[in-house]
C-alpha cells in the first residue's frame, strides 16, 4: 500500500501504474480527488443537469476503476480520462433519445479560447452559436478530436498516443475535421 502523503507527490501516470499493479483503493481515491470536478464539469456540459451529471461522473469513475489496466501510459492520464469521459457522455446522450435537446448543451465556448494564436484563425473567429450548431452536425469522432485539440489543448503527441496512430494520420484527421466543421459552419444561419 502506498502512503497517502506519497500519493499526493506522485504523477497521475505513476498513480495509475501503481493502481494497475496493486489495485490499492488509495490510488483510486487520489485520482478521484484530482479529477472529480473536471469530469463532473464535462458531464454537466452535456446534460445541464447537476443530478444527471453527478450520476454520470460516478459511472465514469466506476468505469475507470474497472478499466484502469487499459491505460498504457502512451498519453497523459488526463487525456486518457478525458477520452473515457467524453465517450461515456456521448454514449449516454445517444442511448437516451429523450436527451436530444441536451446535445446542444456541449460546452464549446472554450473552443474559441485557443492557447496557440497561430492555430486556425478561422476557427477562432467563429460565432459561438453557429459553432455549437456546426459541431452538433459533424461526426462525433471529428468533434472529439477537435475538442481534444482546441478545448483541452491536447498536443499532436497526445493525440498520437490516444488514437495509436502516427503524426501524419493525426494531422490528416484534424485537417479533415476542421474542413468539415468549416464547411458545415458556413451553411448555418442563426
Amino acid at each position: 500500500m502506498v502512503d497517502r502523503e506519497k500519493l499526493k507527490l506522485m504523477t497521475d501516470e505513476a498513480i495509475a501504474s501503481e493502481m494497475v499493479k496493486t489495485m490499492d483503493i488509495r490510488c483510486f481515491e487520489e485520482l478521484y480527488n484530482r479529477y472529480e470536478k473536471l469530469v463532473f464539469n464535462k458531464c454537466l456540459s452535456f446534460t445541464k443537469s447537476k443530478a444527471v451529471a453527478q450520476d454520470i461522473t460516478h459511472d465514469i469513475f466506476l468505469k475507470l476503476f474497472v478499466s484502469i489496466g487499459k491505460f498504457q501510459g502512451k498519453s497523459k492520464f488526463s487525456t486518457w480520462l478525458y477520452s473515457l469521459s467524453y465517450n461515456h457522455c456521448v454514449n449516454y446522450v445517444n442511448r437516451d433519445r429523450d436527451a436530444k435537446m441536451m446535445r446542444h448543451a456541449v460546452d464549446t465556448d472554450e473552443l474559441l479560447n485557443l492557447q496557440n494564436p497561430e492555430d486556425d484563425f478561422e476557427i477562432q473567429s467563429m460565432e459561438v452559436e453557429r459553432l455549437k450548431s456546426a459541431l452538433e452536425k459533424i461526426d462525433p469522432e471529428e468533434k472529439m478530436i477537435l475538442l481534444l485539440k482546441y478545448q483541452d489543448d491536447a498536443s499532436i503527441g497526445d493525440l498520437e498516443a490516444l488514437y495509436e496512430i502516427g503524426t501524419s494520420a493525426v494531422k490528416m484527421r484534424l485537417s479533415r475535421a476542421k474542413s468539415k466543421l468549416l464547411k458545415v459552419y458556413k451553411t448555418i444561419e442563426i
